[in-house]
């Protein structure tokens, strides 16, 4: 087919990989303008924008959709269908009608469950068991499209938001590749309205960990914001990012060590850090961050 791939971070990379190496046309590629970035703030292309450069295709990054003009540019792609993967966009109608068969969205949940902008860090903060990938028809409504296919993966007890959304990029690859070889075979869902919820934009003041919480609840916290924005807590008067943890049941006060490998109690029971981040160092494995930051028991977190 001829395709327009409308994507923008890391996770649509994979796609627009799979959809060239399935023999697919790609008409050109879409996603978010450089944005400045570093300490010099100097623009820096998405990645679908670097990678787009690295196979030598057309790629374009309007701010909007809603000009004539763009919207022209894009009807004249004469495109068979666009896949559309974390765009950061709103597509106005006109662009869904403008290719041949619609567009198509690689969604990273299992709708109605987790519409929206977030749905890989709400699945494990809410403490899903389940999540996985839906491709929709798209429509105007957010996320409320007809789906064409669906698959459903597990949720690991200590996995991060960042290793979940790694491995549902791949198998979102596989699954458009899928949908577009069977497309005129497939049966679309009508979603129901049981089960409908959104899965908001991650805020920053989400992640200060309060350690008077369930270890269960800090535990999906920390695995639910890791890598970004990354849970945190005060040690020694320093911030530190917690990015991996696991649940244990030791018993103590509220945000004590319990002992000296970064065990920390809870309001009920404990989480065991696993990889934790220093403010202006890279993240580091438990043993490697308390080679140079020794926790001894009795250690208070939270506070400074």
């Amino acid at each position: 087919m001829r395709v327009i791939l409308m994507g923008t971070p890391d996770f649509s990379v994979p796609v627009l990989d799979a959809l060239i190496g399935a023999g697919h046309e790609i008409a050109a590629v879409y996603c978010q303008p450089p944005r400045p970035a570093g300490r010099g703030k100097k623009e820096r292309p998405t990645p679908v924008h670097a990678r787009t450069l690295e196979l030598g295709l057309s790629v374009r990054h309007p701010v909007s959709l809603k000009g004539a003009d763009e919207q022209a540019e894009f009807a004249a792609l004469n495109a068979d269908i666009a896949v559309v993967v974390a765009y950061g966009l709103i597509l106005p109608q006109v662009i869904l009608d403008a290719p041949m068969k619609g567009c198509l969205n690689i969604h990273a949940s299992l709708l109605p469950r987790w519409r929206g902008a977030a749905p890989i860090h709400r699945a494990i903060m809410s403490g899903d068991a389940q999540t996985g990938i839906c491709i929709m028809q798209m429509e105007a409504g957010l996320d409320t499209g007809p789906v064409l296919l669906r698959t459903t993966t597990e949720i690991g007890a200590e996995e991060t938001t960042g290793a979940l959304h790694d491995r549902l990029s791949a198998l979102g690859a596989r699954m458009i590749c899928d949908a577009l070889d069977r497309l005129d075979d497939l049966t679309a869902e009508i979603q129901s309205e049981d089960g409908v919820t959104y899965a908001t934009k991650i805020d920053k003041a989400e992640a200060q960990v309060d350690w008077t919480m369930e270890a269960v609840e800090i535990d999906r916290q920390i695995r639910g914001l890791s890598p970004f924005p990354g849970a945190w807590t005060m040690l020694g008067g320093a911030r530190v990012k917690l990015l991996a943890s696991r649940l244990v049941d030791g018993k103590g006060d509220a945000g004590i060590a319990l002992d000296d490998t970064l065990e920390i109690a809870c309001g009920t029971g404990s989480v065991q850090i696993i990889r934790a981040q220093k403010a202006g160092k890279g993240a580091q494995d438990e043993q490697e961050f308390l080679r140079g930051t020794p926790v001894p028991k009795g250690t208070r977190f939270g506070e400074g």
